[in-house]
C-alpha cells in the first residue's frame, strides 16, 4: 500500500500523515512548529533583554562635578541639583542636563588671534575715535535660568557689555579714556552691567570686567600721545623728587630748629641761675654790710683790689725834685720777678 503525503490533511485511507521531521529536530518540537531556529532566536532575545537592562540600569546614575551643577527635567518641570556626587534618576522620565558653573570669560573688541574687532572702535565725549578692548569674567548662578530663561545667556551678556562700554566710554575724553580714568570706567561699566543682568535675570552673573588695551585709531594719534604720556610721567618723577626733597630735608630743618630753642632755653635757665646767685650773694652782702659798714667796705675794696691788680701796669716816676730816669716799659721786669701784681703811681710812694 502506499503512502502519500499530504501535509497533515487525512488521505483517502482514513488515517493522518506528517511529513518527517528534518535532520537535528524532534518529532515534538517539529509537531509544535519549533525548530532549531527557534531556539537561536530565543537566545538572541534573551541576550537583548539584559543588554537592555544594563543600558536602563547604567542610565539610572548621573555624576555631578565639583565645578558643576545640574538640571533635572521631570515630565517639562526642572529642579536645580547643586550638591557633587553621584545621583539617581527615573530612565526615560527624567532627562539631566549639567552646566559648568566655574569662572568663564568672554572677551570684547579683539578675536582670538588677540586683533582688534569692529567691536573696538568707539567715540569719546570729546568727538574723538579710540579703539578699546574688554574682557568679561562671569558664572553661571542660576542653572534652571541660564538654560530655560534665555536661548542664550552668554550673548546676552556680551551684548549688554557692548551697550554698557559704548554708553560710558561716550561720556568720557579721549584722554581719560587713555590716561587717567581707566579705574573709574571699568566701575562704571561693571555697576551698569550688574544693574541690567539683574533685571534680566538670565541666571548668569558678572565678576569683572577689565579694559584690556586702549589706543587711538592711527598711528600719528598714537606717536602724540606717547609724547604726552612721557612728558606726564616727567612730572610725575619731578615731583616725586621734590618731595622726596621736602621730606628729607623738612626733618633736618625741625631738628635744627628744635637745638636751637633748647639752647636758648638752657641759656635762659643759666642766666637766670646766674643772676639769682648774684642776687643772693649781693642780699647776704647787705645783710654783713648792715651790721659792720665800714669793714664790709674795706673788704669789698680788698677784693676789688685783687681783681683788679694783676692787670695793671706798673709805672714809676720821681716826685718833689727826685732825679729818677723813667724806664719804660716795665712788664718784662715785672713778669720775670713777679713784680707786675702791683702798681705805684706818684710821689715814688
Amino acid at each position: 500500500m502506499f503512502q502519500f503525503n499530504f501535509g497533515g490533511f487525512r488521505n483517502p485511507f482514513g488515517k493522518n500523515y506528517r511529513e518527517v521531521p528534518p535532520e537535528g529536530g524532534t518529532q515534538r518540537s517539529w509537531r509544535k512548529g519549533r525548530g532549531p531556529g527557534w531556539l537561536n532566536a530565543k537566545k538572541a532575545a534573551g541576550i537583548a533583554a539584559v543588554l537592555l537592562a544594563v543600558l536602563v540600569g547604567a542610565s539610572c546614575w548621573y555624576t555631578i562635578q565639583e565645578e558643576e551643577q545640574a538640571v533635572v527635567c521631570t515630565f517639562g518641570t526642572p529642579r536645580a541639583v547643586t550638591e557633587p556626587g553621584l545621583h539617581f534618576k527615573i530612565p526615560l522620565v527624567q532627562t539631566v542636563t549639567k552646566v559648568n558653573t566655574t569662572i568663564q570669560g568672554i572677551s570684547v573688541g579683539y578675536d582670538e588671534e588677540l586683533q582688534y574687532t569692529e567691536d573696538a572702535m568707539m567715540i569719546t565725549s570729546d568727538y574723538n575715535f579710540i579703539r578699546v578692548d574688554f574682557y568679561a569674567e562671569y558664572r553661571i548662578s542660576d542653572p534652571v535660568k541660564a538654560l530655560y530663561a534665555s536661548d542664550d545667556p552668554v550673548r546676552i551678556l556680551d551684548n549688554i557689555a557692548q551697550n554698557c562700554i559704548r554708553t560710558t566710554i561716550g561720556s568720557y575724553t579721549v584722554d581719560a579714556v587713555l590716561t587717567t580714568g581707566k579705574n573709574e570706567i571699568q566701575a562704571n561699566i561693571r555697576d551698569m552691567i550688574m544693574e541690567k543682568l539683574e533685571a534680566y535675570d538670565i541666571g548668569i552673573q558678572l565678576v569683572s570686567i577689565t579694559i584690556q588695551d586702549a589706543q587711538p585709531p592711527t598711528t600719528e594719534v598714537i606717536e602724540a600721545f606717547k609724547a604726552v604720556e612721557t612728558a606726564k610721567q616727567g612730572k610725575d618723577t619731578a615731583l616725586n623728587n621734590a618731595n622726596k626733597y621736602r621730606n628729607e630735608e623738612i626733618p633736618k630743618a625741625e631738628a635744627q630748629a628744635d637745638k636751637i630753642l633748647q639752647d636758648a632755653e638752657a641759656e635762659k635757665e643759666s642766666r637766670i641761675n646766674e643772676a639769682e646767685g648774684q642776687v643772693a650773694r649781693f642780699n647776704s652782702m647787705y645783710e654783713e654790710y648792715v651790721k659792720y659798714p665800714a669793714i664790709t667796705r674795706q673788704r669789698m675794696f680788698y677784693e676789688a683790689m685783687e681783681d683788679v691788680l694783676p692787670d695793671m701796669k706798673v709805672i714809676i716816676e720821681g716826685g718833689d725834685g727826685a732825679q729818677v730816669q723813667q724806664l719804660l716799659p716795665l712788664e718784662p721786669f715785672t713778669a720775670a720777678d713777679g713784680a707786675g701784681e702791683t702798681e705805684v703811681e706818684g710821689n715814688g710812694q
